[in-house]
């Protein structure tokens, strides 16, 4: 039956304003008066002792990945079950045939091939189809796949929504029907015309019971799709918020420098119009000329300031996409090493950025004690970190910053180099000499080489060779900070991050707790 507008208004719009505009103004009243408690200078002091839990909650939502890796594997678990119970119903539609209830089965005939049955149905082609997108999401999601050819897990990971679209038709055929007259024919009872054995007639005859004698034939239908209402709020809450990451990053930023370090790293400084971060946040990257449907996460490793609008990341030269990227930012870029950067500039290609996000690493400054542990290229969420230190950054609550980066080749150091020495002496002739602490490890025994230029001198004495020993560092910070709670940040390899993550599990110290928060993109 098809409803109309303009009765639908007059007999139901009334109520359902009436209740929008009741909704709609106790929302304005609690984010009012949040906004209020939380931001009114009259309720500083009150805020700042009752305040709002958001480190606990953000150290929760950090646990996104975590999440969405383990409500994947569920699906698919829960998929293998639901998919074994259906082949088992369609065997059993086709050895069960009821010649009593024709409209209740699926299968045409007694016997009729399952295959046949489930290719020929609208659940069976809709449920293998999602069989095999959930196969290919799965298997391409595996680590291995992402190391080795990214693209292939972007494209599948994308079928979710081809997966969405055919789950909405999955229920349509109505494979599992209900009675819709139980009254007029109550479950258990038979009619003359109906197969049935001599014993069951007999009983019926015997009995006066009317409740058990059908007074109609048996009808049934689908039940109604239902899938929707799991599915349509999440969906709706994606797509606004795809139409608003899709306007906030439709103005391209414009490249403004390109700098090539050692170790195949490039470093872009941009500019984006209005565009605010702030320390530890990471951006989106889509390059239209590398492909219009690939965006990569980067850490930003430089935020705008008061004296500065411009924003930097630092990535290095791994895969296919940084490959392509690389060469249209440096299409002469040579592989050999280079001890000093060099800076290059021309015209760029077309890039676009959506962000900033947030990430684990903006807690850093939400401790007393902190310690940022990087592997190589994961220095980049800390580098942020270190430049907002030395641009003089306000209002944070950090009182002493151990700082641990661990590299394979020597030349990797020279990245950030100027901005280590820079913020050491800036705390020197601060009299803060102990609220930076900084070890540089070269992981490779047999490279004995050194940072000798004179300008860096002060990093010299705290390189060192081999692996750090994360025990003996974790007990002489819980020495030192006693009865205190220490942010443990980890960007780097898993060896490493699975080693803190265990030590500041078993650490015990009096009072001292040490919370661990690891950065991940893969």
């Amino acid at each position: 039956m098809v409803v109309s507008a303009r009765s639908w208004l007059a007999n139901e719009g009334g109520k359902h304003l009436v209740l929008m505009l009741w909704l709609g103004t106790n929302t304005w009243l609690f984010v009012k008066t949040f906004l209020m408690y939380s931001g009114g200078q009259q309720y500083h002091y009150l805020y700042k002792m009752l305040g709002v839990s958001t480190r606990k909650t953000r150290r929760l939502l950090d646990k996104r990945k975590t999440f969405h890796v383990a409500c994947g594997v569920a699906i698919c678990i829960f998929s293998v079950v639901h998919v074994s119970a259906h082949l088992v119903n369609v065997a059993n539609f086709s050895s069960s045939y009821s010649e009593d209830f024709p409209a209740l089965n699926l299968a045409r005939y007694k016997g009729e091939d399952p295959k046949v049955i489930i290719l020929t149905t609208v659940p069976g082609i809709t449920g293998v189809l999602l069989v095999i997108i959930l196969f290919l999401m799965f298997t391409s999601s595996s680590h291995c796949v992402r190391i080795y050819n990214y693209e292939i897990f972007w494209y599948t990971h994308n079928l979710f929504i081809i997966f969405y679209i055919i789950l909405m038709v999955h229920m349509v055929g109505g494979a599992l029907k209900y009675q819709t007259n139980i009254g007029a024919h109550p479950p258990g009872c038979l009619r003359a015309n109906h197969s049935s054995s001599e014993q069951q007639r007999e009983e019926l005859e015997q009995r006066d019971d009317a409740e058990m004698r059908c007074r109609e034939e048996a009808h049934f239908q689908p039940h109604c799709p239902q899938t929707w209402l799991w599915v349509a709020g999440p969906l709706c809450l994606y797509c606004a918020e795809r139409l608003y990451r899709y306007i906030r990053s439709s103005e391209p930023v414009t490249i403004v420098t390109v700098i090539k370090h050692p170790c195949d790293v490039i470093e872009l400084r941009m500019l984006k119009k209005n565009f605010q971060a702030r320390p530890g946040q990471y951006i989106v990257l889509n390059c239209p000329n590398v492909s219009s449907f690939e965006n990569h996460p980067f850490t930003l490793t430089a935020c705008p300031t008061e004296n500065k609008e411009t924003f930097g990341i630092h990535l290095r030269v791994v895969g296919d996409w940084t490959e392509r990227f690389t060469q249209l930012l440096l299409p002469d870029m040579r592989r050999d090493l280079d001890i000093l950067p060099v800076v290059h500039q021309r015209s760029y290609p077309k890039l676009y950025v959506d962000g900033p996000f947030g990430s684990p690493s903006e807690e850093v400054f939400n401790y007393d004690v902190s310690l940022c542990v990087a592997g190589g290229i994961g220095v980049t969420p800390f580098a942020c970190i270190l430049h907002a230190l030395l641009d003089g950054w306000k209002g944070f609550r950090l009182k002493r910053l151990y700082f641990v980066w661990v590299c394979r080749e020597l030349q990797s150091f020279y990245w950030f180099t100027e901005l280590l020495c820079a913020l050491h002496l800036k705390l020197w002739h601060e009299n803060r000499p102990d609220y930076f602490n900084l070890k540089l490890y070269i992981s490779q025994a047999d490279n004995q080489q050194c940072i000798s230029e004179e300008k860096y001198r002060l990093l010299a004495s705290r390189l060192l060779v081999g692996r750090p020993r994360w025990k003996l560092l974790l007990d002489d910070i819980g020495r030192t900070n006693k009865h205190k709670r220490v942010g443990v940040f980890c960007c780097g390899p898993k060896s490493i991050s699975r080693t803190l993550h265990r030590l500041c599990n078993s650490a015990q110290f009096p009072g001292t707790t040490f919370e661990f928060n690891k950065e991940s993109f893969s």
